[in-house]
């Protein structure tokens, strides 16, 4: 008889994921979506994959996000998706109207091999509307990586160039962020004079405000022709890597728009890196009250500076918003102790190691395609001062008896977060407020404590 008995202690853990820092594909591809005026997301799967992005982003933004489904059943399954999709097309555009559909797949039309192009093409289509598509599978990637994909469909089949002289206009593709954070982005580049265009966008859609008649499509959201005008921009910048860079990539190979890659604006370095970026690249001057913005951060870093000084910390969440945040918890003077994030990319080891080996900072973990699993077991042998990502972290949080500053997605305990920007020198600001006010709690909870016992 054939003996599988383990001969030694098994690490059930190299075998798969516990306590994921990312959520799947189509969850980032719908949210990008919602930020085209006047379109409704379609997931091409089941109803269930379709409900539980939904309810995702809807627990977070506390906004409904409106999408359909090609509600696929055993049928589908076995024979495929195409009778589904187009059926779903013609339903959608004759029911609910929307200017645009953007569809994206899930894990089982995926693993089927559905031709969306193809499908797309045979399908019936009212004349001035559009139907759109990103591949986003499951099973490779996070949610970040879906809505890259869906950033690099909506180039790839709206944006046009008409051959003409580029225009004094700036595109701006703002990554996986809250809509208040994109709203900021936009507001620094209206201070510096420069008209802009941001896809996606989804201020006024998904926080957008309540009256007195529901309105399926918010008045927010790229629309239409600002998007195929985009191909005819002076320039793009793609902020975040991972989220933004291969759209840019795509539209300057198709239109010829130059691209620059930079970190998302969080942070002193990172705004300065982006109001540069729209000096060097309009020959504009940086207005006054720009300098006075970040004047009040610098003043602010001073002034709190030893509520933070030296406290070591542990980064998780989006590649994208923890290399933004290491940048500036290094310049706050905190020890990034550990930095992790669910999303695939080795390089993103390499740019936080070269961000804490150029600050000195020496004996930090740093992991891409980590888990909350990993982030424990580490905390567990060295604790740390403070906590930064979403709200998975509240049960490491309560277990380790760690401050927890909630940051990044999802974020599904606290209100309001949507509207606040994290971005550029107001980001700043909050930033400073919620690490120095949170470690005050805990200092003025200890010395409590400590009084109470020298009561007793």
């Amino acid at each position: 008889m054939l003996d599988c008995t383990p001969k030694g202690p098994v690490d059930t853990h190299k075998t798969g994921t516990i306590n994921p820092i990312k959520t799947c594909q189509p969850l980032g591809a719908m949210y990008a979506a919602l930020g085209i005026h006047g379109c409704l997301p379609h997931s091409h799967g089941s109803q269930g994959c379709c409900a539980y992005h939904r309810m995702a982003l809807t627990r977070h933004f506390r906004d409904p996000a409106m999408a359909s489904s090609s509600s696929f059943t055993e049928g589908a399954s076995v024979f495929g998706g195409a009778g589904n999709l187009k059926t779903s097309i013609k339903n959608v555009f004759a029911i609910y109207n929307p200017d645009i559909i953007a569809v994206h797949t899930t894990c089982l039309s995926e693993t089927i091999g559905d031709d969306l192009p193809t499908i797309i093409k045979q399908s019936e289509i009212p004349e001035g509307k559009y139907v759109i598509h990103a591949n986003t599978p499951s099973y490779h990637g996070s949610h970040i990586t879906g809505f890259s994909n869906m950033c690099k469909g909506i180039v790839s089949y709206l944006a046009e160039s008409d051959g003409n002289p580029k225009k004094e206009q700036l595109n701006i593709f703002p990554g996986f962020v809250n809509p208040g954070d994109m709203r900021e982005v936009q507001r620094i580049v209206t201070e510096m004079g420069i008209p802009s265009i941001m896809y996606p966008d989804t201020t006024d859609v998904m926080d957008s405000p309540l009256l007195k008649t529901y309105e399926m499509y918010p008045s927010g959201g790229a629309k239409i022709e600002d998007i195929r005008d985009s191909g005819n921009s002076k320039l793009t910048l793609a902020l975040g890597a991972w989220s933004s860079a291969e759209a840019a990539a795509i539209l300057q190979d198709k239109c010829g728009v130059p691209g620059v890659p930079l970190k998302l604006p969080i942070g002193v370095k990172a705004t300065d890196a982006l109001i540069m970026a729209v000096k060097d690249g309009f020959g504009v001057d940086v207005p006054a009250s720009l300098e006075i913005e970040r004047g009040q951060v610098i003043d602010t870093m001073i002034d709190t500076h030893f509520h933070y000084q030296g406290k070591t910390v542990a980064v998780f969440g989006d590649p994208d918003l923890v290399i933004a945040l290491t940048e500036f918890l290094i310049t706050l003077g905190m020890i990034p102790k550990y930095v992790i994030t669910g999303t695939n990319g080795k390089n993103f080891e390499k740019i936080i190691n070269e961000m804490l080996e150029e600050a000195g900072i020496e004996g930090s973990k740093v992991k891409a395609e980590g888990d909350l699993f990993d982030l424990h077991e580490w905390i567990k042998e060295e604790s740390v001062d403070l906590l930064m990502g979403n709200s998975h972290g509240k049960y490491i949080a309560r277990a380790e008896d760690i401050p927890l500053v909630r940051v990044g997605f999802p974020i599904s305990d606290r209100a309001v977060h949507p509207l606040m920007p994290v971005t550029g020198y107001r980001g700043c600001l909050r930033l400073i407020e919620m690490i120095s006010n949170t470690l005050l709690d805990r200092r003025d909870r200890d010395a409590a404590d400590e009084d109470y016992e020298l009561v007793l």
